[in-house]
């Protein structure tokens, strides 16, 4: 077993929370027993008897025929309890309100996990736009307005990054990390992130920081289509979410106060 922070990792424990880890990254894509325990190294009677423990509490749910596998509805009950007993998500959301109201666009709330950041609350646009902001999405961080303005908080040396190539998901995706970085030096200097299709085709994002962490470990965004993105609207939701930046940073639960805060 391997030492973490001079604790020795629970192998079961480890192997359970991979196993849900695995189940979860593959979203609508279920797995077979076979797949499982290839990906995991560890003997098909082994992950058998550990699907069937998950499934009898609802953590891994199983198809008629007893050979695909899938995350659980108890997932989703501990994500939720999760948003629920977070502060910040709870002091943010009036001001998501605010700015959906103000804007009548998408706004993202998210939190940098190692080299992604995933959607802790979303507020749709009102009008109909198709996008994949899901609450407990994850997205690359280089390839969106809410990761890059998480990364440029960062020392430009210990970026939270993946080893090779950086992945591409649209045709304007930084994949280089030249690019990347100078892309982040602009974000500094302007104080908030722009992405201009590189995570989503079509959409352009707008993405803050929110400081109450140093470095920032959440960030706001406002997302827009780019077919009726106008300068006009464009210095609006740059005014109105640098407005809901602050907000959020002043009434967000300090260090020290009543409420606990989470590493």
């Amino acid at each position: 077993m391997s030492d973490t922070g001079g604790v020795r990792e629970v192998k079961s424990a480890a192997r359970t929370a991979e196993l849900l880890e695995l189940l979860a990254a593959r979203a609508d894509r279920p797995a077979r027993l076979r797949e499982l325990a290839e990906e995991l190294g560890v003997p098909r009677s082994s992950m058998y008897a550990l699907l069937q423990t998950l499934i009898d509490r609802g953590w891994v749910r199983t198809d008629d025929t007893g050979s695909l596998y899938g995350i659980g509805i108890r997932a989703l009950l501990t994500g939720t309890s999760y948003l629920d007993s977070d502060p910040r998500v709870q002091a943010a959301r009036p001001y998501l309100d605010e700015a959906s109201d103000a804007l009548g666009e998408t706004i993202h709330l998210a939190r940098l996990d190692g080299g992604d950041v995933v959607y802790l609350a979303t507020r749709e646009s009102h009008e109909y736009l198709r996008t994949f902001s899901r609450v407990g999405r994850r997205l690359a961080a280089h390839a969106g307005a809410l990761g890059k303005a998480l990364l440029a908080e960062r020392d430009p040396e210990e970026l939270p990054l993946p080893e090779g190539p950086l992945e591409q998901l649209t045709a304007n995706t930084h994949t280089d990390r030249r690019s990347l970085a100078a892309d982040l030096a602009q974000v500094r200097e302007r104080g908030y992130a722009i992405d201009r299709e590189e995570g989503v085709a079509g959409i352009t994002g707008f993405g803050f920081a929110l400081r109450y962490d140093t470095p920032a470990a959440d960030a706001i965004s406002c997302s827009v289509p780019t077919a009726r993105l106008t300068e006009e609207h464009e210095r609006r939701i740059v005014a109105v979410m640098r407005e809901i930046r602050t907000k959020v940073e002043e009434v967000v639960p300090r260090a020290g106060g009543p409420t606990p805060q989470w590493r």
